[in-house]
C-alpha cells in the first residue's frame, strides 16, 4: 500500500496570477521548432548513434522542414564534434537552417564549443546553469549570487568570441535548468542578466529556453508560469521564449500546448517523445494535433510510416502501437460500435468539405496511411467492422439486416479461434455461408419462358440433389417466385436486393435475398453472384434454400406430384 505522501512530497507552489489570460487565448500559428532528437534524443538511447546514423537523422530533419537543430553537444564528446564539423565542411546544412550546439557555463567548454561551430553560417549557441533551489544546493553547492554570476560571465564568453567569427550569424540561447522548480523571481532576474549581457536587441533576439527539465507540476502550473515570465522579463521584444517540456508527469503535450497559448513562442523536443526517463515533448503529436485544428504545422509528416521506421532505426527503440498518429494500432478500431460509426463516416466523407469521421482524428490520407487497416475484426467487432472490410476489400455492400445475421458467423468464429480475423478470412467465411454451400441443393441451369401477357413467367429448373439430377417446372409473377413455386417449399420473400459487384462491362451481379419460412421465427439471407441479374436471382432462392436447410429450418419434401417434369425427388 501507498504511503500518505503529504509529508514526503511538497505540494506545488501557488503561482499568483488571478488574472491569467492564457486560458482564453488560442493557438494561431505554428510555433518556431527545434528538433532535439541527434543531443538529448541521442545521449537517452541504448547506443548513441555513430556519424552516419547521425547525419541520416540530420538530413530526415530538414527534409521535414526542421530548421533548427540541435546537433549535439560537441565539447562533452569528440564524436559530437566531429560530427558538427563534418555537417560543415561537408556541406550538408540547407541555407535556411540553423545548426545548434549546447554547452554547460564552463569557460573550457565554451570555447570547445565555438571552435566546434567556426566557418558556419548560422549557429546558435545554447547553454545552461542550474537553477532551481535544490540541484544549485545538492549539486553545483552555489549561492543564487554565484550561479547568477556564472550565466552573465558565460554570456560576454560567448558574445567575445562570436564578434572573432564575423562570417557566421550567432544567436544566443540561455536555458535555466529545472526552470519549472526555479523561485519565479530568481528565474526572472536570471534571465534578464543573460540578455543584458548579450546586448539584445528586437532585431537581435536572445532565445530564453524555459524548460520542464523534469516535468513536476500540472500543465496549467507551467503555463502559469510562461505567461508570468513574459509579464515581467524586462525586455520581452528582444526575447524568444522557448519552452523544453520532459513527460515525466505524462503531460508535456498539453504542457507545450497550454504554454504556447501563454506567450511561448517556441518549442524543443524529439520526433515520437524520445529522451531522458520518460522522453521529451513529442514533436509530431503537437505538430498533427495543430494540423487536425486547421493550422499548418510547417512542418511535413505526409509519409508519416516511413518516418517512424527511420527513427526505429535510428534509436533501436520501437514505436508502441498506440503512440498517437504513428502507432499500428492507433487508426485501429476492434470494437462493434466504433467500427459501425467508423464505417457510417466513410461512406460520408466523401460529400464533405470538412472532415467529420467519427473516431478519427485526421484524414489517414493526409500522413500517407491507407484506410486498410483502421477497421480490424476479434471477438469484439460487430456487423460495422465486418461489412466495411467486405466493402473495402471485395466491393460487398450487405443489407443492414445481412449484416447483422453475418456478423453472428463470424462472431462464433472468433470466439472459438480467440483471435482476429483478417478481410481475406472475412471473404472467406462469407463464400462458404452463403455462396459455395451446394447441399443439398446444386444449381445445373434454368430456363424461363413467359406464360402469358401479365407478365407472368414459367421455370424450367434443374439443379442436382443427393447426386440426381432434377428438373422441376413452376410458375410465378417472376423469375423468383417462379423458381420458390418449382421447389414447392414454405418459404416466401421478405426483401430483395440487386447491385453490381464492381465496375465497367466485366462486373457481376449480386442478389440479396431475405426469406421467411411458415412456422419459423424470424428470416434469414440467400445470396447470389453471376454475370447475369436474373441467374444471381435464382442462386440467391437455392442459396437461401440450402441454408435453411443446414441450420434445421426448412426440410425438403417428396410430395411433387403436381409437377409435369420430375426425374428424381427432392428428398433423399
Amino acid at each position: 500500500m501507498l504511503a500518505q505522501p503529504q509529508q514526503k512530497y511538497a505540494p506545488f507552489p501557488v503561482i499568483s496570477l488571478p488574472d491569467r489570460q492564457w486560458p482564453s487565448q488560442r493557438i494561431a500559428h505554428a510555433p518556431q521548432w527545434l528538433s532535439t532528437d541527434l543531443r538529448d534524443g541521442n545521449q537517452a538511447i541504448f547506443e548513441p548513434m555513430d556519424g552516419a546514423t547521425k547525419l541520416e537523422f540530420f538530413q530526415l530533419l530538414t527534409r521535414i522542414g526542421f530548421k533548427e537543430i540541435e546537433v549535439g553537444f560537441p565539447s562533452a564528446s569528440q564524436i559530437d564534434f566531429d560530427f558538427v564539423r563534418d555537417l560543415i565542411n561537408g556541406g550538408h546544412i540547407p541555407h535556411d537552417a540553423t545548426i545548434q550546439v549546447l554547452t554547460q557555463a564552463r569557460p573550457d567548454l565554451i570555447e570547445r564549443t565555438m571552435e566546434s561551430v567556426k566557418g558556419a553560417k548560422q549557429a546558435i549557441i545554447h547553454f545552461y546553469v542550474a537553477t532551481s533551489d535544490n540541484f544549485r544546493e545538492i549539486v553545483l553547492d552555489k549561492t543564487r549570487d554565484e550561479v547568477m554570476e556564472m550565466a552573465v560571465a558565460s554570456a560576454r564568453q560567448i558574445r567575445e568570441l562570436a564578434e572573432q567569427q564575423p562570417e557566421t550569424k550567432f544567436t544566443l540561447e540561455f536555458s535555466p535548468e529545472h526552470f519549472s522548480q526555479t523561485p519565479l523571481p530568481f528565474a526572472r532576474d536570471i534571465c534578464d542578466a543573460v540578455v543584458e549581457a548579450w546586448g539584445a536587441t528586437p532585431e537581435r533576439k536572445v532565445i530564453l529556453n524555459l524548460p520542464a527539465t523534469v516535468e513536476s507540476c500540472d500543465p496549467c502550473d507551467y503555463a502559469d508560469m510562461i505567461e508570468w515570465m513574459g509579464r515581467h522579463l524586462k525586455k520581452r521584444d528582444s526575447v524568444i521564449i522557448s519552452v523544453h517540456p520532459h513527460n515525466d508527469r505524462g503531460t508535456a503535450v498539453a504542457a507545450a500546448e497550454m504554454a504556447l497559448k501563454a506567450g511561448a513562442d517556441r518549442i524543443e523536443g524529439c520526433l515520437l517523445g524520445n529522451g531522458e526517463r520518460t522522453g521529451n515533448v513529442d514533436l509530431v503529436t503537437l505538430a498533427l494535433n495543430l494540423y487536425t485544428r486547421g493550422i499548418h504545422p510547417c512542418l511535413d509528416f505526409s509519409t508519416i510510416d516511413d518516418m517512424a521506421r527511420a527513427v526505429e532505426r535510428y534509436t533501436q527503440i520501437p514505436v508502441h502501437p498506440r503512440q498517437p498518429y504513428v502507432g499500428d494500432l492507433v487508426n485501429t478500431a476492434f470494437s462493434g460500435s466504433h467500427q459501425d460509426a467508423i464505417k457510417k463516416g466513410l461512406s460520408q466523407e466523401k460529400n464533405n468539405l470538412v472532415w467529420n469521421v467519427p473516431y478519427l482524428t485526421i484524414d489517414l490520407k493526409e500522413i500517407g496511411r491507407g484506410f486498410t487497416n483502421v477497421v480490424r475484426v476479434n471477438s469484439q467487432s460487430g456487423k460495422g467492422g465486418i461489412s466495411y472490410l467486405l466493402e473495402s476489400s471485395q466491393d460487398i455492400f450487405m443489407p443492414r439486416r445481412l449484416q447483422v445475421e453475418f456478423s453472428s458467423v463470424v462472431q462464433k468464429h472468433t470466439e472459438v479461434t480467440g483471435g482476429e480475423v483478417s478481410a481475406e478470412q472475412i471473404w472467406s467465411m462469407f463464400k462458404t455461408e452463403y455462396l459455395d454451400g451446394d447441399k443439398p441443393i446444386q444449381y445445373v441451369g434454368h430456363k424461363l419462358t413467359a406464360k402469358d401477357s401479365n407478365q407472368s413467367q414459367s421455370i424450367l429448373l434443374t439443379f442436382v440433389n443427393c447426386g440426381k439430377q432434377v428438373t422441376l417446372r413452376g410458375d410465378g409473377n417472376g423469375p423468383i417466385d417462379a423458381a420458390i413455386h418449382a421447389l414447392k417449399l414454405p418459404i416466401g420473400v421478405q426483401s430483395y436486393e440487386e447491385r453490381s459487384l464492381g465496375k465497367g462491362s466485366n462486373a457481376k451481379a449480386i442478389t440479396f435475398l431475405e426469406m421467411a419460412i411458415e412456422g419459423v421465427p424470424g428470416t434469414h439471407y440467400g445470396v447470389g453472384v453471376h454475370d447475369n441479374f436474373v441467374t444471381a436471382s435464382i442462386l440467391a432462392v437455392i442459396s437461401g434454400v440450402n441454408r435453411g436447410v443446414r441450420q434445421g429450418k426448412l426440410a425438403l419434401t417428396s410430395e411433387l406430384e403436381h409437377f409435369p417434369i420430375i426425374r428424381d425427388s427432392l428428398s433423399c
